[in-house]
């Protein structure tokens, strides 16, 4: 979690007081559940694991583009911006964007923060983008200037970089600074769900499995019970043993034991557990394979709702982080920004795509052309793909807008 310096106060130095200590010591206590929580050990943790993988990889999989803003209101990619080539392809020379971007969420998801290294040129402008672990930076304010300066642990090393060096991107945070780590937030809750798999491990592992026993009324002797035994190893035990008849001898007894694990309160508490942690992370059960609450009737709206309650807050942050870390004061007022496209996560089915695509064409919001690019298909020929038509008699929009004008001005009292 990092040392929780004031950030807010800016006469305080780099330094820890003995309440950040009693707060940092109660974190690493362990939870009441007996397991230890903390962002690694909760990785291990299926539940946890699927949760920052789903948040991660679609974050990650978001096309990522950088436009200029134009005077007409309308915007171009600025495909010539070096920005650009860095976030939509690669930001360094190790790495593509998506597994930048996939790792770097995944760091902001289980412990509030992500940190990148920008290398700027001369002009000021970004020629790499280099990630961090969150556990090997350090936000701290300089009691000098009172400004916010970053150390970062590189293998041992230590180097202090300014603000805007550093592309920062937290979550829910104490002071707007650093942001929470949901696992130490939520350390009991996840505690409990280790601790319960734990259990269930073990109990394969090193529990007392027997499924029967077998009942004499008086004792075996040496001869008979190693041919018994012999038996039970050769031919009582065994996947192509199963339900086969037994012979009993002498008044021999099987009695069957029940499995514990199908005891429902600890399935309860598994599923409790689970549900618990989707959400923690506000991720819908059924993109971690639950589909205990979920139907076909549900499940894309659900997928909606996952677009626009549980990544939009991620995405947001991320183009305010980026617009103002990775472009210079000037080419934000030039009009360039960064913006992620969510039109391909928010479709639908394929008729209703078409339908909803249909009536923007009728109503003149888009033309052939892009609507064919939303479909991922080359644009027409000539320019014949660039009109834009109005419901009625699908006239193109001048021509209508040119005889509403005559009507207008014309006679019209017959």
């Amino acid at each position: 979690m990092g040392i929780l310096t004031n950030l807010v106060d800016k006469s305080r130095s780099y330094s820890l007081d003995d309440f950040e200590k009693e707060v940092i010591s109660k974190l690493n206590r362990g939870s009441h559940s007996g397991v230890r929580v903390d962002e690694h050990t909760a990785m291990r943790y299926v539940t946890v694991f699927s949760c920052v993988r789903v948040l991660a990889e679609t974050m990650g999989s978001l096309p990522l583009f950088v436009y200029k803003s134009r005077s007409d209101g309308g915007k171009d990619k600025a495909t010539d911006h070096p920005v650009y080539w860095l976030l939509h392809d690669q930001p360094n020379d190790e790495m593509t964007s998506l597994t930048w971007r996939e790792t770097q969420v995944g760091h902001q998801v289980i412990s509030g923060n992500n940190y990148s290294v920008i290398t700027p040129n001369n002009k000021g402008q970004p020629i790499d983008i280099y990630p961090v672990p969150w556990n090997d930076c350090q936000p701290y304010r300089d009691p000098m200037t009172g400004k916010i300066r970053y150390r970062v642990n590189d293998r041992g090393n230590f180097e202090d970089f300014p603000a805007e060096r550093i592309l920062h991107i937290p979550g829910l945070g104490f002071d707007g600074v650093m942001g929470y780590s949901p696992i130490r937030m939520a350390q009991e809750a996840v505690g409990l769900g280790m601790a319960a798999s734990e259990f269930s491990a073990r109990f394969y592992a090193q529990g007392m499995t027997t499924g029967g026993v077998l009942e004499h009324p008086a004792a075996l002797g040496d001869k008979a019970y190693e041919r018994l035994q012999k038996w039970i190893n050769e031919t009582g035990v065994g996947m192509g043993n199963s339900w086969k008849p037994m012979i009993l001898e002498e008044g021999m007894k099987f009695s069957r034991i029940p499995m514990p694990m199908t005891d429902a309160q600890f399935i309860e508490t598994r599923k409790f557990s689970r549900e618990e942690i989707c959400g923690l992370f506000r991720v819908p059960p059924h993109m971690i394979a639950d589909l205990s609450m979920s139907t076909n009737n549900n499940i894309e709206q659900q997928s909606l709702e996952f677009i626009m309650y549980s990544s939009m807050p991620y995405i947001k942050r991320w183009e305010q982080g980026i617009n103002w870390k990775l472009f210079t004061k000037e080419e934000r007022q030039q009009g360039y920004y960064a913006k992620f496209n969510v039109n391909a996560f928010l479709r639908g089915d394929f008729t209703s795509r078409q339908n909803a695509l249909h009536l923007m064409r009728q109503d003149g919001v888009i033309n052939a052309d892009e609507w064919r690019e939303m479909e991922d298909l080359n644009p027409q020929e000539g320019d014949q793909g660039k009109t834009y038509l109005v419901n009625g008699n699908m006239v193109p929009a001048r021509v209508a807008n040119e005889g509403a004008t005559v009507k207008k001005g014309g006679d019209n009292s017959a």
